[in-house]
């Protein structure tokens, strides 16, 4: 039972959210919010907080060298250090940043026009050859980054100070896009040749709007503002990152004013936030889109359209979210998802009918059902368990094998297809707002990820891919979600919401991404 800080239920009665989860089946233990946020705060300010913003997120960077990382918690901290070429604004649309224009020259090449008198941090100046130098060092093999997004870059040249040419192999239309997150880090190349590689990571420097003071691992990484930003100082003095990998004991630290700022949050841990006093919870729509990879490749049950078919029959997506995520979430049909360029409103989701699943079932020749697993991470564990339950009403046994995040992690970007077994929850952040983002790992045959061969997939990724044409790309986008749809290699869940707790000191707002960029950033004091 959700009860208030005073230990009573908020209406005197069970919450709905119980008499859903009773009524799908989907009877799961809640998160447990511990004592310590029954307690009344002290506010930020009377810790003597002063003009320094505190955010917590789930894991600390895996490093500080932005271009030996490729994950969103890492991203979250280093855009605040680090630049990019292009930035992608509130209104979802491309903008200038460290590039204040660009034009494709040619198929297989892009010019970039940058901002002059831009500097790092240690006065060193940032202009076509730093660019140059910054995509080159991404590609070379030794840097070994896992950055994926610029595969069809071959070469840079410098036209002037302020002006590049980026070629690739192939004609890339979203590359600028490509290039407002991960892709289009700058990093200084004398003082890189100074300190090499490693004391870069220990001590970095870039040209945003904070510099970098100090990081304890495992603990804190304090910033402070850059006044000779080029867009002007951020209004904060001080940035704090904390790493909060116990959403409760995040929050127990939100109330005590040990950190202003909560970002992260599952929507089963926002709900047991709810009614306590000192805390804001604040929810927008993202773009980070769940999905289950079926593993249509090995001998089985799954290598059958009618069983995946079923299975997307078989999950009642819509109670899922009202349900488990508290109605944070929306349905996505076919893997892209709304807001992402591509995305096809005429494509409708699965119909959710046990019924129609075990006919299915029957059809495959399996009219008892049959089992598998299904593998997640722990920090998913609420949905994977839901899922599992879902199944279970249509006769397949799921069983959940849950992985600690880096375990999860390392299994789902190695060589092996395999390694996460025939089912597996996962979730990606289309960061670019374009579908590519999510197929392009996912679905082509000769991806990383991918688990379906399919010869007209491969042909209008290619399309999508590398087309000239907006118009094409958009239709290629439609046919391959109508076949993604007709064939299910996944299961398509849904796109989350961005949720998260705060005092009342913070003014933000995050983008659908939900990246921590913190410039515009104000605390009240």
């Amino acid at each position: 039972m959700e009860r208030s800080p005073r230990g009573r239920t908020r209406d005197g009665s069970r919450p709905a959210r119980r008499d859903v989860l009773r009524a799908g089946g989907l009877m799961l233990g809640a998160l447990g919010a511990p004592a310590l946020l029954s307690a009344c705060g002290t506010t930020a300010a009377a810790n003597g907080a002063g003009n320094v913003l505190r955010v917590s997120q789930p894991g600390d960077p895996k490093t500080l060298d932005p271009q030996k990382q490729g994950d969103m918690v890492s991203m979250n901290v280093l855009i605040n250090m680090f630049d990019t070429l292009t930035t992608r604004g509130r209104d979802n649309q491309l903008h200038p940043r460290l590039a204040v224009s660009w034009k494709a020259t040619s198929k297989r090449t892009w010019r970039f026009t940058l901002r002059p008198d831009v500097t790092f941090h240690n006065g060193e100046p940032c202009d076509a050859h730093a660019v140059a130098f910054s995509i080159k060092r991404l590609l070379a093999p030794a840097t070994k980054s896992p950055i994926v997004e610029l595969r069809y870059v071959e070469d840079v040249t410098v036209i002037d100070p302020l002006s590049l040419d980026i070629h690739t192999t192939l004609h890339d239309p979203i590359l600028p896009a490509k290039l407002s997150l991960f892709g289009g880090v700058v990093v200084p190349p004398r003082y890189l040749s100074e300190v090499g590689d490693d004391g870069f990571a220990r001590r970095p420097v870039g040209t945003g709007p904070f510099t970098f003071v100090s990081w304890q691992r495992d603990h804190e990484l304090r910033m402070r503002a850059y006044r000779d930003h080029w867009q002007g100082p951020p209004s904060l003095d001080s940035l704090v990152f904390s790493p909060a990998p116990n959403a409760s004991s995040s929050l127990a630290s939100l109330q005590s004013g040990g950190v202003d700022l909560v970002a992260g949050l599952t929507p089963d841990a926002a709900q047991q936030l709810q009614g306590y006093s000192g805390v804001r919870l604040d929810g927008h729509t993202g773009i980070r889109t769940s999905y289950l990879s079926l593993n249509t490749l090995e001998k089985g049950p799954l290598q059958d359209r009618r069983v995946r078919q079923a299975l997307n029959h078989a999950i009642d997506v819509p109670l899922l979210i009202k349900a488990v995520l508290g109605g944070k979430a929306t349905e996505t049909p076919a893997l892209v998802p709304r807001g992402a360029f591509g995305f096809d409103p005429t494509v409708k989701p699965f119909t959710r009918s046990v019924d129609r699943a075990r006919a299915l079932l029957a059809e495959a020749g399996h009219p008892h059902g049959f089992t598998t697993t299904l593998t997640a991470s722990n920090v998913d564990s609420n949905v994977a368990e839901a899922l599992s339950g879902l199944l279970a009403k249509a006769g397949v046994h799921a069983p959940v094998n849950l992985l600690d995040p880096g375990t999860y992690a390392a299994r789902l970007t190695s060589d092996n297809r395999g390694a996460l077994g025939p089912m597996y929850l996962a979730a990606s952040t289309v960061w670019t707002m374009d579908g590519q983002s999510i197929v392009q790992s996912n679905v082509r045959s000769d991806r990383r990820q991918s688990r379906w061969h399919s010869k007209e997939a491969d042909r209008l990724i290619d399309i999508e891919e590398l087309s000239e044409d907006p118009a094409r790309r958009e239709q290629a986008f439609s046919d391959l979600q109508r076949l993604m749809r007709e064939e299910a290699p996944f299961v398509f869940l849904y796109q989350l919401d961005n949720i998260f707790a705060r005092n009342d000191r913070p003014h933000w707002k995050p983008g659908s991404a939900g990246v921590l960029a913190m410039q515009s950033a104000e605390v009240s004091q």
